[in-house]
């Protein structure tokens, strides 16, 4: 079962945590000092927000999948449209071990589709050691996400 995604860039973590929480009428499953995450079973939503995108709003959409031929599917079908696939294979982000591949639609908008395997301790592997606040979608100027 599939599952959308959105990410949301934002200035203040502990206000904007204290809103979605009241509208969703729940906590987050995940919170982090620059990060929190709900997943919501109604609508059928993973929801996450963090300061580590580089503008405020709406960062990122995807499709977040549970079994690994449920990825194969949709890179498959984007693939065989001649879309700019971008396959990141197995990544640490947004304190989660995944696989995932992104593509970009007509408007701009970075999509990712993915599957988390497990939890991880540091927001992504590339940036473990370091304060960078790239996160998610992929870099316009290379084919390397920056992260989740």
């Amino acid at each position: 079962m599939k599952r959308f995604h959105i990410h949301v860039g934002v200035k203040d973590l502990e206000s904007s945590v204290q809103f979605y929480s009241t509208l969703f009428g729940q906590k987050p499953i995940k919170l982090k000092p620059d990060y929190a995450k709900w997943l919501l079973d109604d609508p059928r939503l993973n929801f996450a927000i963090s300061t580590r995108t580089g503008e405020v709003g709406v960062d990122h959409l995807g499709i977040q999948v549970e079994e690994a031929s449920e990825l194969t599917e949709i890179t498959d079908r984007l693939k065989r449209a001649d879309l700019e696939l971008q396959d990141e294979g197995e990544t640490t982000c947004c304190y989660a071990k995944s696989n995932k591949a992104w593509v970009t639609d007509p408007a701009g908008v970075a999509w990712e589709t993915y599957q988390n395997m497990a939890d991880a301790d540091v927001f992504n592997e590339k940036d473990a050691s370091s304060d960078d606040n790239a996160c998610c979608a992929p870099d316009d100027e290379s084919s390397e996400s920056s992260c989740c």
